[in-house]
């Protein structure tokens, strides 16, 4: 690490004279600027060499907690330890603490934070108004707090959030508990929100959100998707004289009458709209929200209306309209054809899952949005390779392309892919005919990061060594059940991708532990999946365990060579655990007690692990204090006392009992991909 830091101040002193000769100064006389900015080189590169840095000197240590802005503790009790090391933190992330007792919370009552502007609960749980309180009185300049999934947050809640007035944005998603009482405390104490997430808050009504939009008149971002609301309280919204963004998602009170109601009401600064999922609105209500908002730059009709040669003409109304999103929607003949006509300034269209797309519908609509950046076409099984060729020719711009469950696109025309669209970021042909032809044309989007190439049954290490030479900026890789890959391809991605942070090699049955300890080279790995690999073992997981201390998400099921041995590894060194599953694994009591130390460990799924026993289970149940959600085989439920299930349960976890037989064998790829696209899409 000091080498490190003498070697970049040596090039910040080349400017000196050569016959000059210039001493390298140490470590502890250097200026903060410097380095601050040798700690945030650092931490791009390696989040966890912080630590080591902070341990070469005192000044180092001193530099590093004065530099620190966000901080991510893994269990509550460290919170008040973390704060007093850091007293300069901004921000305050407990995503990885899955139970927040109030009384962590009221010790900060003692250290007060005012420089703490945000603070992340949503996977929290534990803590009520006493602690939201306490957080509150510590953080004076709290203006970002993140409550969702508090499905025990009520009113009393909601009248100590009142408290924090300088609140900016507030998310209470799934605060089922909150009515229009809690709502109006909020609205009166907190008059300078800008954005306030409401989804799923099923307690409040219209006179709650009449109350927000008299009070909170700053407000730019509401979302009151899935709430009981009404055209009642539409209006008054409407009046936000700043409001850029409303989310209506699913509500079952908003109807073509409530809609109809707005063209002299509907506020002119709003650019979003989401209607997704309104059952009750057809195009004759769209056509009323498109007269009265014609600033509109985002609209939203998923699963909503049947798109219409009469829906499509007024759309000639939004000139400036760039996102339309028609995801699960009935084309009705000429639809897209005068969508095509009316939104010539679209850069973002999502057609997936739309039942009547046709190649000369979708031929046509292409050749008018010269702009396109992103389009989604997946599940549409009715095009062609001459959709294909449209889109490549007329959109050489694309970043964002997801076509997957497209069948009848043929290996040929997806290599036009690579060939034309050279900038694609995005690119998912999941359950496509592509082969290694198609992979080398893709290679030359060298810009790729996210790539979903799952079951492609053509593809093997040959046409995968070209993407890991060509595409370093790549994150995401999904090769699901893709079973021509090997560690060849694999440790090729893994070399030419050093940001690789999430691969899925579910059923790829070549690849073995040669794969898994050039992927441990990926510090910045977080999600593994290698379902279905039974050639994978304890060392290979080992080897991950050690060096992608990041990793968040692991998928081993049915590696049946993986034991206690990769636990007590993870145990040991992947504290960033949120989420893995073992079923069918050799796992037995003493590596589920080992994972039991995890603190973030929040969702297990075991089912079929021969080596567990009912004392085991419930013994790694009780010591587990973070966990939320864990699946079991419903033969465990009568063999565990009640009582202790109801402790468990006491403490935020739901179990979810599973009833299947044990099935060892696999699944031919082929057959499996058969059996998917006889799938009915609706």
């Amino acid at each position: 690490m000091a080498t490190a830091i003498h070697g970049h101040l040596h090039k910040r002193r080349r400017v000196c004279s050569a016959a000059v000769p210039v001493a390298v100064a140490p470590i502890d006389s250097l200026a903060d600027e410097l380095l601050f900015l040798v700690l945030d080189r650092v931490a791009a590169a390696d989040p966890r060499a912080l630590k080591s840095f902070a341990l070469a000197s005192r000044a180092c240590h001193a530099a590093e907690s004065r530099h620190r802005r966000v901080l991510r503790p893994y269990r509550a009790d460290l919170l008040r330890a973390a704060l007093a090391r850091y007293p300069t933190a901004v921000r305050l992330d407990l995503t990885l603490c899955p139970r927040v007792p109030g009384a962590a919370l009221a010790a900060l009552s003692s250290a007060p934070m005012p420089s703490l502007r945000a603070v992340d609960l949503s996977r929290s749980r534990g803590f009520g108004a006493p602690g939201l309180a306490a957080l509150v009185a510590a953080c004076p300049g709290l203006a970002d707090l993140d409550l969702s999934n508090g499905v025990d947050l009520g009113d009393a809640a909601a009248a100590e959030l009142a408290r924090a007035r300088g609140l900016q944005r507030l998310c209470l998603s799934r605060c089922k508990p909150m009515t229009d009482m809690g709502l109006g405390c909020i609205a009166v104490g907190c008059p300078d929100l800008r954005e306030l997430t409401l989804n799923w808050c099923l307690g409040i009504t219209d006179l709650g959100v009449q109350l927000l939009a008299l009070k909170c008149k700053k407000l730019r971002t509401l979302n009151l998707s899935y709430t009981m609301i009404s055209k009642d309280c539409l209006p008054a919204i409407m009046k936000l004289p700043n409001l850029e963004v409303l989310a209506l998602a699913g509500c079952v009170g908003i109807d073509d009458d409530a809609l109809g109601g707005l063209e002299n009401e509907c506020s002119k600064s709003l650019r979003v709209l989401d209607l997704s999922t309104c059952r009750n609105v057809t195009h004759t209500g769209v056509s009323s929200v498109v007269k009265a908002v014609p600033n509109l730059l985002e609209l939203n009709l998923s699963y909503c209306c049947n798109v219409t040669p009469s829906l499509g003409k007024c759309f000639q109304m939004l000139p400036r309209l760039q996102t339309l999103k028609l995801e699960g929607c009935k084309i009705m003949a000429d639809g897209l054809k005068y969508i095509g006509i009316s939104c010539v300034s679209l850069r973002e269209l999502s057609l997936s899952k739309c039942s009547g797309v046709t190649d000369t519908d979708l031929s046509f609509v292409v050749s008018r949005l010269k702009n396109l950046l992103k389009l989604d076409i997946t599940c549409n099984r009715n095009i062609t390779d001459v959709s294909l060729a449209a889109i490549t020719s007329s959109c050489p711009s694309l970043i964002s392309l997801r076509m997957e469950s497209c069948s009848h696109f043929s290996s040929e025309g997806l290599r036009l892919i690579g060939k034309r669209c050279c900038h694609l970021e995005e690119l998912d042909i999941t359950d496509s005919d592509l082969d290694d032809e198609g992979l080398k044309a893709l290679s030359g989007c060298s810009k790729l990061s996210v790539l979903k190439i799952g079951i492609c049954m053509r593809i093997s290490d040959e046409g995968l060594i070209h993407i890991g030479k060509s595409c370093p900026e790549l994150r995401d890789i999904d090769l699901y059940r893709s079973g021509g890959i090997s560690d060849e391809g694999v440790t090729q991605i893994a070399q030419g991708c050093p940001m690789l942070e999430s691969i899925n090699l579910s059923y790829c049955t070549e690849i073995t532990d040669v794969s898994l300890a050039s992927l441990s080279k990926c510090a910045k790995l977080n999600t593994l999946e290698i379902r279905g690999c039974p050639s994978v073992s304890s060392a290979g997981l080992s080897e991950i365990a050690i060096g992608c201390r990041l990793l968040a998400e692991l998928d081993v099921k049915k590696c049946f060579a993986i034991n206690d041995v990769g636990m007590l590894f993870l145990s040991q060194f992947s504290h960033s655990l949120r989420q893995i599953n073992l079923s069918y694994c050799s796992v037995t009591d003493i590596g589920l007690l080992s994972l039991s130390s995890i603190c973030g460990l929040q969702n297990m799924t075991i089912v079929h692990l021969a080596g567990i026993t009912p004392n085991g289970l419930m013994a790694a149940l009780m010591v587990s204090g973070g966990l939320t959600r864990v699946k079991l085989h419903a033969a465990f439920r009568s063999m565990m006392p009640p009582h202790m299930l109801k402790v468990v349960e006491a403490r935020g976890c739901a179990f979810q009992w599973i009833d299947k037989p044990f099935k060892v064998e696999q699944e031919r790829c082929d057959i499996w991909q058969q059996q998917s696209r006889d799938v009915l899409v609706r």
